[in-house]
């Protein structure tokens, strides 16, 4: 029973990887121009939180503990808000909005990889160019899925260690990562876009975007939704059993204006806090 279980994952990986490389991909630039950026400017700042820091939701680990919980904490942190000793923000994506002009895609090329790893998926949040690929593995050997919902639509396996399955992003928009394995508390974003001036905040709530084309702009901060807000039921496809799952809030937005000058830095600063509404924007 458990070959034949084996082999209809392995079938299903290669279906999988065959038809998600091969999929029509969209211009990875859609509605974006690239020019010769000359005397671009730097827009550097921070994501700092406003306010009492919530409580972070946690999970018990139900499952595959020698895998999912090796140093025995028994619970999980979901990472929907990672807020540091110094009211950083990591994992808050900052991006110019509606740009059409600039340098050629040059994002991170950490956060074009997946990595399924003691049941986390790493890195939390993703970018990858619209029309490009996502580079996906399992370290652990116990079966995962990368069940995508949002701007794509996929259920993908991964029964065996290691092996890369390149997953097609054709369209632009936000991606919702779980897994339908049993392992409840794995999540993760990721964003396709279609230009290159998104920066990921570190852990101390900093951000930088270099050579920006001189003008105004709107930039935004963009932030997965932290709250679980209900449960899910959802089928266990490794164990056939129901499990529950969270189910999060929205994702949260903050903008502001930017003026780049040629050769210059300009500085932003975002507050964010569980209420939007009284939060602030920033101090320039």
């Amino acid at each position: 029973m458990k070959t034949a279980t084996h082999l209809l994952c392995v079938r299903l990986v290669a279906a999988a990887s065959l038809f998600l490389f091969g999929a029509a991909s969209a211009s990875a630039q859609s509605g974006y121009s690239v020019i010769k950026v000359n005397d671009g400017g730097t827009i550097t700042g921070t994501v700092k939180w406003s306010g009492p820091t919530p409580k972070a939701p946690k999970l018990p680990i139900t499952k595959d503990a020698s895998v999912c919980d090796p140093e025995s904490h028994k619970v999980r942190d979901l990472e929907r808000l990672e807020i540091g000793s110094d009211g950083g923000v990591a994992n808050t994506v900052v991006f110019l909005k509606d740009i059409t002009t600039g340098k050629a895609m040059d994002l991170p090329e950490a956060r074009e990889h997946l990595d399924q790893k003691n049941c986390r998926y790493v890195p939390h949040i993703m970018l990858i160019p619209q029309g490009g690929h996502l580079d996906a593995k399992s370290s652990d050997p116990v079966l995962h899925t990368v069940h995508m919902t949002g701007a794509a639509s996929n259920n993908i396996p991964f029964p065996m260690q290691n092996q890369m399955i390149p997953i097609s992003l054709p369209r632009a928009g936000v991606v919702e990562l779980k897994c339908n394995a049993g392992h409840v508390w794995m999540n993760a974003e990721i964003l396709i876009v279609n230009h290159p001036y998104y920066a990921v905040t570190d852990e101390h709530g900093s951000f930088k975007l270099n050579d920006v084309p001189p003008g105004e702009y709107e930039i935004e901060a963009w932030h997965e939704g932290w709250q679980n807000m209900s449960e899910e039921s959802v089928l266990d496809v490794a164990a056939q059993v129901r499990v529950k799952r969270p189910v999060y809030s929205p994702p949260e937005t903050w903008a502001k204006k930017v003026n780049v000058k040629p050769g210059e830095t300009a500085e932003i600063n975002f507050a964010i806090s569980a209420n939007k509404n009284t939060a602030a924007t920033g101090n320039r």
